[in-house]
């Protein structure tokens, strides 16, 4: 397998103002016939956890409460991830063609985090309509909205 590069095409802002994805200006082309998607998925870098001792975990001690005692990073949302990539399903609130800038409803980023790409959320393609989850999550919400006023400090053992 050979190694390939990634262009970064903009980067998470966030601020008083809110939350938003802005472009890179080579970008702002892409975003022709994004209006009328109410969510986009947004690929992320973990810029925050990208080094050579993290990229080389596998599996963790217990990272949710009720969770099996060990489990391998594909199993977590973990930031701690071979390749440090993060998807989030975001609901878009405005876009600013002119500009570049999605104004998006949250995204679990930090601020400056480098954006790779962006899709639009699509049903057909990324909603499961009977999901199944382990016991020890099955009483997580079921959706983002209900995850709005989820304790997740309940779950987490960090």
């Amino acid at each position: 397998m050979s190694n390939f590069s990634v262009k970064t095409i903009g980067k998470v802002v966030i601020g008083e103002e809110g939350m938003f994805i802005q472009l890179d200006k080579g970008y702002i082309p892409a975003l022709k016939g994004l209006d009328g998607f109410s969510h986009i998925n947004v690929l992320w870098w973990f810029s925050n956890c990208d080094d050579d001792k993290l990229r080389s975990i596998l599996a963790m001690e217990q990272p949710y409460k009720g969770a099996p005692d060990t489990m391998g990073i594909f199993a977590t949302r973990s930031p701690i991830r071979p390749n440090p990539i993060a998807l989030t399903a975001a609901e878009v609130l405005d876009i600013d063609y002119e500009n570049g800038i999605i104004e998006i409803a949250y995204i679990d980023a930090d601020n400056d985090t480098p954006v790779l790409d962006i899709k639009p959320y699509t049903p057909s393609l990324d909603r499961v309509e009977t999901p199944s989850v382990p016991e020890w999550c099955s009483d997580w919400p079921k959706s983002m909205e209900e995850s709005e006023s989820f304790d997740w400090e309940k779950v987490f053992n960090f």
